[in-house]
């Protein structure tokens, strides 16, 4: 009679995640801090950042916010005061306060489908941004700030914008009666450079 040996082999159970990609080691570091993420390697486990409401980033020296985008539920921001150079919000329709103040941007781009829902939104001190993408122009005149070299655009990169030349600085921005203005759309308007120079200016949205 035949013995029929069976061998069960007990393999360990590996439970594969989503993960969310942080390239920046200060922006990752200040999750860390805040009890969202615990190993400094570049990625975040993606399962809870949903739920996340508020994040509080202030004087980290961050640079990129990558990652930012599977916040989806993040209604309060402040990553001011650090070096970020490109921000965009597309995904974070539930955004009601958001603060970027005080860093190196040069893109913004807050085209969320959800502009009017995001009632106090300030990018001033950002020297080299001219241009930041938004669903509601109107809005967005009325009730956000910005500095005063800096537009707002349903597509700024098609919008022909350039209100900083190489090294000339923008003092000031006046309508044809020479009233100091902010910038709008539609509107003809003299940039009073540093240099001496005028520039006539009318963008088309």
């Amino acid at each position: 009679m035949s013995k029929k040996i069976f061998i069960l082999l007990f393999l360990p159970l590996f439970s594969f995640g989503q993960f969310t990609f942080v390239p920046d080691d200060n922006f990752e570091q200040a999750l860390i801090n805040l009890g969202i993420d615990f190993v400094l390697d570049d990625y975040v486990e993606t399962i809870g950042l949903d739920t996340i409401t508020y994040l509080y980033i202030p004087s980290n020296s961050i640079t990129d916010l990558t990652g930012i985008e599977d916040f989806s539920s993040l209604r309060e921001l402040f990553c001011n005061s650090n070096q970020i150079s490109s921000l965009d919000f597309s995904n974070n329709t539930q955004l009601f306060e958001l603060n970027c103040s005080a860093n190196q941007l040069t893109s913004l781009d807050v085209r969320n489908g959800n502009n009017q829902g995001l009632l106090y939104f300030s990018a001033m001190n950002n020297q080299a941004l001219n241009c930041i993408d938004v669903d509601d122009v109107a809005w967005a005149n009325n009730n956000w700030s910005k500095d005063t070299w800096t537009l707002f655009s349903a597509n700024c990169s098609v919008s022909g914008i350039e209100v900083k030349i190489s090294n000339k600085r923008l003092l000031k921005v006046i309508d044809v009666f020479g009233r100091s203005v902010t910038p709008k759309p539609n509107i003809p308007l003299l940039y009073i450079f540093d240099d001496g120079t005028i520039e006539k200016k009318l963008i088309i949205d």
